[in-house]
């Protein structure tokens, strides 16, 4: 399968070493030149650098060819703009939008942007922190049931010293998924232990934002 991500953030950098690994072929954009020295170590011919906003840097990039595009970056207008010239200009056959903000979810829902199960599988074990810390931020909505992925940065002052997963008493429907810690991701089990700044990926019910809130110490 040939992919091209655009946004080469925490998000991007995850996901393309991720697919790179598994046997896919992946093409990574990225606009800012500051980050060309890391990226190109890692990932070599597989990075352009450029607006992946820009159709002839997607079409240089193979997008005429890509099975899918996922766009990645931490600005959800470039995200949008990205998938609808994936979607309605190029005819990509699965495009994948990272929403940022929540208030544009249905930004994306109107333009029909593909959010399946399978692209929630990838990204909830890749995601990583790119938004203001102490937010519950929605990843992806999944659309059988009244459930969603999020994201919950630790904030400082929580009094993890000592508390293990098994110490978290989560509400109801809550499903403790992933925790990310620096460039780590790490499968959580009863006696891991939490530390200030660690990001978890929590498998919820829309109805239970106001209890992980609540427990995380967020206003």
């Amino acid at each position: 399968m040939y992919i091209i991500i655009v946004g080469g953030g925490k998000v991007g950098f995850y996901l393309t070493k991720d697919l790179i690994q598994k046997g896919h072929e992946v093409t990574l954009i990225e606009r800012d030149e500051k980050n060309e020295p890391r990226l190109l170590r890692e990932f070599g011919d597989s990075l352009f650098i450029g607006d992946g906003c820009d159709p002839q840097l997607l079409e240089e990039a193979g997008i005429k060819r890509a099975d899918t595009l996922i766009a990645a970056t931490g600005d959800d207008q470039d995200n949008l703009v990205v998938c609808e010239m994936g979607i309605r200009h190029f005819k990509v056959p699965r495009v994948i939008g990272r929403v940022v903000n929540p208030k544009n979810k249905a930004l994306y829902k109107k333009m029909g942007i593909e959010l399946t199960v399978n692209a929630t599988e990838i990204i909830t074990n890749l995601i990583e922190q790119a938004a203001i810390a102490q937010e519950i931020i929605p990843l992806l909505p999944l659309r059988r049931g009244d459930l969603e992925i999020v994201e919950i940065s630790i904030p400082q002052d929580f009094p993890t010293i000592t508390r293990t997963v098994r110490e978290l008493e989560l509400p109801t429907d809550c499903i403790l998924a992933a925790l990310i810690r620096g460039e780590h991701i790490v499968i959580p089990r009863g006696d891991t232990t939490l530390l200030p700044n660690d990001h978890l990926i929590i498998l919820t019910s829309m109805s239970n934002a106001d209890g992980l809130k609540k427990l995380f110490y967020i206003k």
